[in-house]
């Protein structure tokens, strides 16, 4: 296939409507193993149906990378976990991860906060996790889980929680590995044993236990502890990656035969069974996350294929390593029947002449998976891959990343990426990370609003000062008649800028050419923001908008010119 460019797709769509070695794919476990379009259906701050905008700079993209905790991949890591001001030095470190997200413009991060079935927070379920402290069960003094979602928030950064369903440990000689008794004195697991298996068996490399998804105390149990965090913490979604029944090893076998003996539920074939197990997951936490909190979004980033279609006509022209079949996880089904809200496919293959996983194939049957459903799509991207020898020649290309966000820009149901993971981001290998920075997340954006979730109209804001001070341009303005409750208060606002002091047009508000900024909102206060990127002696032109929890926009209030 003919390779990318910057240029490849156009610069500019007229939009009709509302705005708002190789590679392998063979399956190895993410976290463990060493686009443009609309937000759709929403209140989109008074722009007309139809306006030229820049692809370049959509207005509304989701944006992320995750940050791992698993075995201190990124955080916290080592370092400061070992630090004898250990909880200031993790504090630090996690803020210099949302330094790095506002630089690069994005508008959300995924924390895995319940990695190995335990917590990082004080979960009355699990016991805490040994990544805080190096021990396993040890209370770190602290929650970081309430100050994660604290300094996220002050960012307007949207905090996905990422948990883990099944996995109980990581691989001796770092992990617990087979060995119930070297988990925390009150593991769950410990108290019930036979909710657990050893995957491969015990004396094996790379052993681990995991819980059983066929015993349903084991499903209950998973959910009640996951929701104990929905409750309890201001959180925007729930994560989940692609861990479920656990990815083969060798030629032996998962060990259920006494499960599926005594839960079988009438099923025969246990390949389906298993697969059902993991859809009532699925289906089950998705209703109970929205009987909690309705606006909470429930995600997952599954493996990137589902089933090729050698397998099954509704499958992708690939030839790698099935989730349906491998890991019981009928992902194209979540989509169809819209039990999550979102799906990060890890596409974590090149654009290119490889059969098993073509990049450029597979972004087209996720958007085809995913059109006329509510479900959004959002692609993960393999940054750990770029400028790494060991993943072949096509991944020394600097450009690499950067064609995938080009190349997601001709399917608008690609609505955003996410970034694996934090330290890979940072380390920006070959400049990979800023060449496609640069070239697609110059400027802000806004997270895609999703028209299903609760929503309630919000007034305009009110502009009431624009004036000019040693730090750049000091804004002030007034929300009036704010609700109550997290569906009637204005969460946070977008920020206009444009040069001059003529008067706007809604389509300048199309794009996110001249979005400056978005400012958590301060309930009860009177806002303020200062533009620090505004010229001296420039005239400018500002105008405000109001978004509520779900990203949803307001009319603009009245423009104010600065001169």
């Amino acid at each position: 296939m003919r390779r990318l460019g910057i240029g490849a797709v156009g610069l500019v769509l007229v939009v009709v409507g509302g705005l708002g070695g190789t590679g392998s794919a063979a399956a190895t476990g993410r976290d463990g193993a060493g686009g443009a379009g609309s937000g759709g259906g929403a209140a989109t701050g008074g722009v007309g149906d139809a306006c030229v905008v820049d692809p370049a700079v959509p207005k509304r993209q989701f944006r992320a990378m995750w940050i791992s905790s698993v075995v201190n991949i990124d955080w916290p890591s080592a370092a400061s976990r070992t630090a004898p001001d250990r909880i200031a030095a993790q504090q630090a470190e996690y803020r210099g991860w949302l330094d790095l997200a506002q630089r690069l413009h994005h508008n959300a991060v995924v924390v895995q906060v319940r990695p190995t079935a335990d917590a990082f927070w004080p979960s009355p379920y699990e016991p805490w996790s040994e990544y805080l402290t190096g021990v396993r069960g040890q209370d770190p003094g602290w929650d970081p889980l309430a100050f994660l979602v604290a300094e996220s928030h002050l960012r307007n950064l949207e905090f996905h929680a990422w948990f883990n369903p099944y996995r109980i440990s990581m691989p001796a000689p770092g992990g617990a590995g087979a060995d119930l008794g070297q988990l925390a004195p009150d593991h769950p697991a410990r108290q019930h044993p036979k909710w657990t298996f050893a995957y491969p068996p015990a004396g094996v490399a790379g052993s681990r236990l995991y819980y059983d998804p066929g015993v349903p105390q084991v499903r209950e149990f998973v959910q009640t502890a996951i929701l104990d965090a929905v409750r309890r913490y201001d959180i925007d979604g729930v994560h989940f990656d692609d861990y479920f029944y656990p990815y083969p090893s060798g030629t032996y076998p998962v060990p259920d035969d006494a499960t599926f003996a005594a839960y079988h539920r009438g099923f025969t074939d246990r390949a389906a069974w298993r697969r059902d197990n993991i859809d009532l997951l699925i289906q089950e936490m998705g209703i109970r996350v929205k009987a909690v909190k309705p606006w909470v979004k429930f995600g997952v980033s599954p493996f990137g294929i589902w089933r090729n279609a050698s397998a099954d006509p509704d499958g992708s022209d690939t030839t790698g390593s099935q989730s349906y079949d491998i890991i019981s996880a009928d992902t194209r089904r979540w989509v169809k029947q819209e039990w999550i809200d979102y799906v990060v496919p890890q596409l974590y293959w090149y654009i290119g002449q490889y059969p098993a996983a073509d990049y450029a194939r597979l972004v087209p049957w996720w958007a085809q998976t995913v059109r006329g459903t509510r479900v959004q799509l959002y692609i993960g991207q393999a940054d750990y891959k770029s400028g790494d020898p060991a993943y072949g020649t096509y991944w020394m290309n600097p450009q690499e990343l950067s064609d995938h966000l080009t190349l997601n820009r001709a399917y608008p149901e690609v609505l955003g990426n996410v970034h694996f993971s934090a330290v890979q981001v940072r380390a920006d290998r070959l400049g990979a990370t800023s060449s496609y920075a640069a070239a697609h997340y110059s400027r802000p954006a806004l997270v895609p609003t999703m028209a299903h979730l609760p929503a309630k109209p919000l007034l305009r804001p009110a502009l009431t000062r624009a004036e000019r001070t040693t730090e750049g341009v000091r804004l002030r303005w007034r929300q009036p008649a704010d609700g109550t409750g997290p569906l009637g208060t204005a969460t946070s606002y977008a920020v206009y800028r444009f040069d001059g002091p003529g008067p706007v047009e809604g389509c300048g508000r199309a794009d996110a050419t001249h979005l400056v900024g978005t400012v958590r909102a301060a309930p009860g206060q009177p806002q303020s923001w200062v533009d620090g990127t505004a010229e001296p002696g420039r005239a400018y032109t500002y105008q405000v908008t109001a978004l509520d929890r779900s990203w949803n926009e307001s009319a603009a209030s009245s423009a104010r010119v600065v001169r």
